[in-house]
């Protein structure tokens, strides 16, 4: 009787500490999936909603969350588009509606976001809608998730 006690007791502990193991490895991917659609997010907002009278700051939040030849890119028209919605007084407020993670590892994913903003310019003073649908690539770097790539899709 001691023996299968003790077989049972065994059994029960490698149990539960497999189903433990288990539930510790679940929580890290969906800490990981949450960590990365909000970064996602974040950056799909800050793309989507830029003001022309505190440009500088708006433009600095893209960048912030930016890495790779997506920085680059963005920093080189910065100028240009600073010029751009001040002559036109743009203001664009975005929203993400929806954000779905295409793949994803431990460094790199790929987003797909749908966001809409209302863009008022001196050409729509009233304000017009508009919808995105954003491919965005992200990077894991020193804690973070990074913005490497952005693309309008379909």
């Amino acid at each position: 009787m001691s023996v299968a006690l003790a077989t049972a007791t065994v059994v029960v502990t490698a149990l539960t500490i497999w189903l433990a193991l288990g539930l510790y490895a679940q929580r890290e991917a969906d800490q990981h999936r949450q960590a990365l659609l909000a970064a996602a997010r974040q950056s799909a907002l800050n793309f989507t909603s830029l003001d022309y009278r505190h440009y500088d700051r708006d433009s600095a939040n893209v960048l912030a969350g930016a890495t790779g030849d997506f920085k680059k890119q963005f920093a080189a028209q910065t100028e240009q588009l600073t010029q751009l919605v001040a002559t036109n007084k743009s203001v664009s407020e975005g929203q993400v509606l929806e954000a779905g993670i295409v793949r994803s590892d431990e460094n790199s994913a790929r987003v797909l976001v749908v966001a809409d903003s209302k863009v008022t310019n001196t050409a729509a003073p009233q304000g017009e809608a508009r919808t995105y649908r954003l491919q965005l690539d992200l990077v894991h770097r020193d804690g973070r998730w990074l913005t490497s790539d952005v693309e309008f899709v379909g």
